[in-house]
């Protein structure tokens, strides 16, 4: 998680990742790429396995913690190579037990 200084604009950014994705050498390869029409636009390998949430407007979330499991719901799109979701919806499933 990422926290915002008071100088620069509000944001609250966390990395979500996904323990239920397959490991990246247990994923099946690609498809050939011949039977396909050509793209538009050539983009980078996107993680699977990991999604940037980002709060604008927003230094904190309240009960959003590192080691918590969330169910999310919004528009993805991918920047620098990440999947990244934009003020989603969000539901507090379970919380990790602090020790």
């Amino acid at each position: 998680m990422t926290y915002a200084p008071a100088a620069e604009v509000a944001a609250f950014t966390a990395i979500v990742t996904d323990h239920d994705s397959p490991s990246p050498k247990d994923r099946p390869a690609p498809a050939s790429h011949a039977a396909q029409p050509p793209a538009r636009r050539q983009r980078g390998p996107v993680a699977a396995d990991r999604l940037r949430v980002i709060w604008l407007g927003r230094r904190r979330i309240p009960g959003v913690r590192a080691g918590l499991e969330l169910r999310l719901e919004g528009m993805v799109t991918v920047r620098d190579g990440l999947p990244t979701m934009f003020n989603p919806r969000y539901e507090i499933l379970s919380r990790q037990e602090e020790q």
